[in-house]
C-alpha cells in the first residue's frame, strides 16, 4: 500500500531572518530573541566580515562566524558549506564564549565542505584596495573576496583537506606560489610565507574533528523530528554579489536563494522569510546610498543609534528609510514579513521622511522622492506593546506596510532582547 507523506504533519518549521538593506539592521538580537523557539540556529553564506551584536541583560557580545544562538545552551549552532573560515578567528571566537561561561561542547557543528581562508587572502584583499584608491570596495580586508575566488576557480582548500596532510600541503605550496606572484609582482608587497599559511590551519585540526558534520543531512533529520530552525543571513540583501549594488557589494549571495547551495537543505525546506530592515538606513563603506544624509538629521541618527560597524568599528552612514529598495528586496526575497529595528532611534525628529521612488535629476544623478511624515515627542524605548507608542510612531510603522505591502511581525525599541513588540509569532 503506498504510503501518504502528508499525512505525517510533524515536519518542524524552519524560518529564514536576513537583512533587507546594507547589513547592521541588527538581526544578531532577533535571531538571539527567536531562538527559543528552534534547536538549531544556520549560517550559510559570508564568513567573518559579518559582526552580529547581542545586548542580554545589558552585557555586550559581538559574534563574528558563530551563530546568534549560541547563547541558548539547548540550541546547537551550524556553520553552512557556503561560509569561507577563518580557523584562527573561529577558534578566538570559541574562546571568548567560553571564558564568558558559554559552553559549546557539542553545540557547535562545521560543514565539511566550508572552503578556507588563508593568511594570503588576507594580503590579497588589504593590497588590492590599497591599490584601487579612491576606486576601493570598502572591504573589512579579512580575505573574504579572495577566498570565495579561489572557491570559484576550484583552488580552494576546504576544511576536509586538512585530514589529508600530503595532499593538503602539497596543494597549499601551490597556491602560495601563485598567490605570492601576485603579492610581489603586481601588488608590490611581501610574499607569505609557507610556515604562515601551515600555522593558520593545521593546528587546529584536532580540535577541529569532532565539530564536522553534513549539515544538510543534519537539517533535514532535525526538520522530519519536528525540530525548527533559524537560517541567520549575514550582511544584507543590498550586499548580494548578483542583486545588491555592484560592485559595491560583498563576494556571496545573500539573499534567500543562497540557503539551499549554501547548507544543502531544499527551498520547500524553507516555512517563513522574515527581513530584518532598520527604521533608517546605514551603510559602511563605499558605494551609492541615494537616501545619505549630510546634515543635522544624519549626525541625530549616527549618535543616537551608536552607528559604528561591530566587525571594522567604522562609522555608518545614515540616511532615511529606502522604502523604494524595501519593496524590491521584500519581492526578491518573497518576504513574509518585516522586523524594525531601531525604531527609538527616530525619537525626539520633527519630521520623518520616507523614500518612495527615485527620479532622474538633470545631471543624470538618481534624486530620492520623499514622503514626509510627523515626529513624535518622548521615547519610545523599552516599548513592548503597540499601545505604548506615540500616535506618530505607529503611524510610520503603518506607512512602511502600505509602502511595501508586506505586514510587520516584530519591533525593536532597544538593544536589549525584552525591548520587542512581538506581533505575531513566526512559528505559530
Amino acid at each position: 500500500m503506498e504510503y501518504d507523506f502528508r499525512k505525517k504533519n510533524i515536519m518542524g518549521k524552519n524560518v529564514v531572518l536576513i537583512g533587507t538593506q546594507w547589513g547592521d539592521e541588527g538581526k544578531g538580537k532577533i535571531v538571539d530573541l527567536l531562538t527559543r523557539n528552534v534547536s538549531g540556529v544556520v549560517r550559510f553564506q559570508g564568513g567573518h566580515n559579518a559582526g552580529h551584536t547581542l545586548v542580554v541583560e545589558g552585557k555586550k557580545r559581538v559574534l563574528h562566524l558563530i551563530p546568534s544562538g549560541i547563547l541558548h545552551e539547548a540550541v546547537t549552532c551550524m556553520i553552512g558549506n557556503g561560509v569561507v573560515l577563518s580557523l584562527p578567528d573561529l577558534f578566538s571566537e570559541i574562546s571568548e564564549i567560553q571564558d564568558s561561561g558559554v559552553s559549546i561542547s557539542g553545540r557547535l557543528f562545521v560543514s565539511p565542505n566550508c572552503a578556507l581562508i588563508l593568511p594570503y587572502h588576507v594580503e590579497l584583499d588589504k593590497a588590492r584596495e590599497r591599490k584601487l584608491g579612491k576606486q576601493k570596495i570598502g572591504t573589512t580586508g579579512r580575505g573574504i573576496g579572495p577566498a570565495y575566488e579561489d572557491k570559484i576557480s576550484r583552488r580552494a582548500l576546504l576544511v576536509r583537506d586538512l585530514f589529508d596532510e600530503p595532499s593538503f600541503l602539497e596543494r597549499l605550496e601551490l597556491n602560495l606560489d601563485y598567490h605570492n606572484f601576485v603579492l610581489e609582482k603586481y601588488l608590490e608587497c611581501p610574499p607569505v610565507s609557507y610556515g604562515a599559511a601551515v600555522d593558520s590551519t593545521l593546528p587546529y585540526r584536532d580540535k577541529l574533528e569532532p565539530m564536522i558534520k553534513d549539515i544538510g543531512r543534519e537539517l533535514s533529520e532535525r526538520r522530519n523530528r519536528g525540530e525548527s530552525a533559524i537560517f541567520e543571513g549575514a550582511q544584507g540583501a543590498l550586499l548580494d554579489i548578483d542583486h545588491g549594488t555592484y560592485p559595491f557589494v560583498t563576494s556571496s549571495n545573500t539573499n534567500v536563494g543562497a540557503i539551499s547551495s549554501g547548507c544543502g537543505i531544499g527551498p520547500r525546506s524553507l516555512d517563513y522569510f522574515l527581513g530584518i530592515t532598520k527604521a533608517y538606513t546605514t551603510r559602511v563603506g563605499e558605494g551609492p546610498f541615494p537616501t545619505e544624509l549630510f546634515d543635522a538629521e544624519g549626525k541625530h541618527l549616527a549618535v543616537a543609534g551608536n552607528e559604528f560597524g561591530s566587525t571594522t568599528g567604522r562609522p555608518r552612514r545614515c540616511g532615511w528609510l529606502d522604502a523604494h529598495a524595501l519593496k524590491e528586496v521584500a519581492q526578491l526575497n518573497s518576504l513574509s514579513g518585516l522586523c524594525i529595528t531601531k525604531l527609538d532611534v527616530l525619537d525626539g525628529l520633527e519630521k520623518i521622511l520616507v523614500c518612495v521612488d527615485y527620479k532622474k535629476s538633470l545631471n543624470g544623478n538618481t534624486e530620492p522622492v520623499y514622503d514626509e511624515l510627523p515626529g513624535w515627542e518622548g521615547s519610545v524605548s523599552g516599548a513592548k506593546s503597540m499601545d505604548d507608542l506615540p500616535a506618530e510612531a505607529r503611524n510610520y510603522l503603518e506607512r512602511i506596510e502600505n509602502l511595501c505591502g508586506i505586514k510587520i511581525d516584530i519591533v525593536s525599541t532597544g538593544p536589549d532582547r525584552e525591548n520587542t513588540i512581538i506581533l505575531h509569532n513566526v512559528f505559530s
